[in-house]
């Protein structure tokens, strides 16, 4: 029997907070063999991401008690002194992280982050490690490598500073790959060309990848074997195609059921206009030389016409980059942008933002990420009542702790819970809070930007279903921006396909996903909807900026 690279044994780990300790992994076990992927799937809050950095032990000072055994090549990791641990980070043991903007030095360029890690292994010479970086680069399919030695993270792509991460954590050939949510925050298409790099190089190496994901149709795609984690827990493993085919726990087939399900409500041909918008168009100029003087623009949107109903969702997708939300902000008025753009009937384009302030009530948006998005100083009820407090300064504190309370009431959340503070909540309860803040004023139009992209599955379903809700009651007319292709047609009534700021395709959302007219709409729905999905370069616009 071939013994296993990494063997987990009974690993528990707790962390001390307030006087008590917290269990995140309570007693699991596994094992990884060399040229194998194995998935650790599950929610939000279930120990895999801690278990992952336990094995590197970069789980942080805070853990307070740790017990079991780490076997990496029948040594414990456990017991390894720190200065042999520096030896197994980043040359046998490396990891990517979810987002690679946080895990990238903002302030060094790419040459010198990778080369640096090819340093701390013993390269030696600028001109040998430049050579290496330049064909890590390559091996990840960062285009022109060598341009891109002086860039900056903020130049690149998301889908391209993760390949950045993907090169710094190969650079040593590591015989452990640890993927905490590498794809999470990627589009489609670009999540279907990491996923085959990932496994390409896995087979050209043939090292051992350790997958962390919510995403069971990732764990499909990726993964000969998974392990389904609840509360710190492993509550089921086995082969892939074993646990998916006949999945034995009820949590594991809760969350394979988890997909976003149901359709958008009939849209009424005769309800009101709400929001209108012809030819919109934002140009970005590009500046150079001494005088900075204009040499072209960028289109982020470019001549982008539509029209929402009460009552009607209409979804806009496309990859990173198509003009997406700057075409979502343009509607709001937060940023400049030239055509006609009406709200029920009177036009609000030319509106100062004086002017624009009384309309503010009527017209919110949901913003993608519910960490940032909510101030960490604020309480849940300071921050859903602050419209109020802008929009009624006459309402008493009593009149708004009650419409606070009925507005956390609407969105799931319980009331007695309006005086904590949002890092008490949870991601989806977070993004509850979001739309509380947004609903508190009664709009009639919500601008949603990626309100789901960083929610586990179950979670998503849940926010799905609470928004078509909250359409359904009070009319709401939304539009939805995402890169989520299953989410998009759970909510969505038309949709608008964006390409490099233009449309490329538009229509009711029934026609178009079940006979997509363009090749770039079809190799979306390929990247979204089949579990073998190839990457779709054809269409990709992972090599910009």
């Amino acid at each position: 029997m071939i013994e296993p690279l990494l063997d987990v044994r009974n690993l528990s780990i707790g962390f001390r907070q307030g006087g008590r300790t917290t269990q995140a992994v309570d007693g699991i076990s596994f094992s990884l063999q060399a040229g194998r992927t194995l998935a650790l799937v599950g929610e939000s809050g279930s120990g895999k991401s801690v278990t992952a950095l336990s094995i590197a032990r970069l789980h942080g000072a805070s853990a307070a008690e740790i017990s079991g055994e780490i076997l990496f090549e029948g040594k414990d990791l456990r017991t390894a002194s720190e200065s042999e641990m520096r030896a197994v980070r980043g040359q046998d043991i490396t990891m990517v992280f979810q987002e690679p903007m946080t895990s990238l030095n903002p302030l060094h360029t790419i040459e010198r982050q990778v080369g640096e890690i090819l340093e701390l292994h013993g390269a030696r010479g600028s001109a040998k490690i430049r050579e290496r970086v330049v064909a890590l680069l390559q091996d990840v399919g960062i285009p022109d490598p060598a341009s891109r030695l002086t860039a900056f993270p903020h130049q690149l792509s998301g889908g391209q500073r993760q390949r950045v991460m993907i090169a710094m954590a190969l650079a040593n050939r590591p015989k452990l790959f640890i993927a905490d949510e590498p794809t999470t925050a990627l589009d489609v298409t670009v999540q279907a060309q990491i996923l085959a790099l990932l496994k390409d190089l896995q087979g050209r190496l043939g090292m051992a990848m350790l997958f962390i994901t919510h995403d069971l149709g990732i764990v499909r795609r990726i993964a000969d074997d998974v392990a389904v984690m609840q509360q710190g827990r492993i509550v089921e493993a086995g082969p892939v195609e074993q646990v998916f085919r006949d999945p034995q726990h009820a949590y594991t087939r809760m969350l394979l059921a988890a997909e976003p399900k149901g359709a958008p409500p009939p849209v009424d041909l005769a309800a009101k206009t709400v929001v209108s918008a012809d030819d919109i168009k934002v140009w970005f100029p590009i500046k150079r030389g001494f005088l900075r003087n204009t040499v072209g623009y960028v289109k982020a949107v470019d001549g982008i016409s539509l029209t929402i109903r009460e009552g009607e969702t209409v979804g806009v997708v496309g990859e990173s980059g198509s003009g997406k939300t700057t075409l979502g902000l343009a509607i709001l008025r937060l940023i400049r942008s030239e055509g006609r753009i009406a709200y029920l009937g009177s036009r609000i384009d030319g509106l100062d933002r004086q002017a624009m302030r009384p309309l503010r009530r009527d017209i919110q948006v949901v913003f993608q990420d519910p960490y940032g998005s909510l101030s960490p100083r604020l309480s849940v009820a300071e921050i859903v009542e602050e419209g109020l407090l802008i929009q009624n300064s006459a309402l008493s504190y009593a009149a708004r702790r009650d419409i606070v309370a009925q507005a956390l009431a609407d969105t799931g959340l319980d009331p007695a819970s309006m005086d904590r503070y949002p890092h008490e909540f949870s991601g989806g309860q977070r993004q509850r809070i979001a739309i509380a803040r947004a609903m508190v004023l009664n709009p009639k139009f919500v601008v949603l930007d990626e309100p789901t992209s960083a929610l586990d599955m179950s979670v998503q379903a849940q926010i799905v279903d609470l928004l078509r809700d909250l359409q359904r009651k009070r009319g709401l007319a939304y539009l939805f921006i995402s890169h989520d292709l299953k989410v998009v047609r759970a909510l969505a009534a038309e949709i608008i396909v964006m390409r490099q700021g233009r449309i490329v395709e538009a229509g009711p959302a029934v026609n178009i996903f079940r006979d997509p007219q363009t090749d770039y709409t079809k190799a979306l729905f390929a990247a979204a909807f089949r579990v073998d999905a190839a990457p779709v370069g054809v269409v990709s616009q992972d090599s910009g900026g």
